[in-house]
């Protein structure tokens, strides 16, 4: 793996380029490490959502994680480019210029400097199963369509989960996620038939280093 990405200081370096009218999918998280999990999501994704492009966005750290293993920003950004090996998924450390590790924060800069583009939130069922202890998590609904990847046996916890019930009267049938990038927020659906079972956590060895890399 090549190690040569310079972290960007401005937002109009950190995002990637695009043109108004496209349809984004927004793919947040550590890459630590990137792995073809997050590939094959968002190729996923840009087939069944019918999307223009995925931005990966990773960030300076989780608040919901310990980050004492996360590694330079650097180093996760130039990895998560080699994985994702796709012109249609470009990799951005937005938040690292923007100073935040809120998505809410993230997503009302890119709504305001990007008002020409059509974006969908991107996440795991996992992640919808705690989506309810993000900041500002009613927020973050109103304000951008999300797209929920079903990540079994996360099914149940996922769809039973505090924010899934809130949300149950907006959420569209899965045969209509191709409109979602067109819906006003609050929207979602939930998306099956992805079997894949890697995660960040999964390759990492106990000293926080990436199998494979020590």
């Amino acid at each position: 793996m090549s190690n040569n990405f310079v972290v960007p200081r401005t937002v109009a370096q950190a995002v990637p380029s695009s043109t108004p009218g496209m349809r984004i999918g927004l793919l947040g998280g550590s890459f630590n490490p990137p792995h073809q999990a997050h590939r094959a999501i968002s190729q996923f994704a840009l087939k069944r959502l019918q999307l223009d492009r995925v931005w990966w966005l990773v960030t300076p750290g989780n608040p919901l994680k310990e980050n004492g293993n996360l590694h330079e920003l650097g180093e996760r950004m130039q990895a998560a480019r080699d994985v994702a090996d796709d012109p249609r998924i470009e990799v951005s450390c937005l938040e690292s210029v923007i100073r935040t590790r809120y998505t809410i924060d993230t997503i009302n800069t890119l709504r305001r400097r990007f008002s020409g583009l059509r974006f969908v939130w991107i996440m795991g069922a996992d992640n919808l199963a705690q989506f309810h202890r993000w900041q500002d998590w009613r927020r973050i609904a109103a304000q951008i369509p999300m797209a929920i990847i079903d990540r079994p046996p996360q099914s149940f916890r996922a769809l039973a989960s505090p924010a899934a019930r809130a949300l149950t009267r907006y959420r569209l049938p899965e045969n209509k996620a191709a409109m979602l990038a067109d819906q006003p927020a609050p929207a979602w659906v939930f998306l099956t038939g992805l079997k894949l079972n890697l995660s960040s956590t999964g390759l990492r060895n106990p000293d926080g280093s990436w199998k494979g890399t020590k």
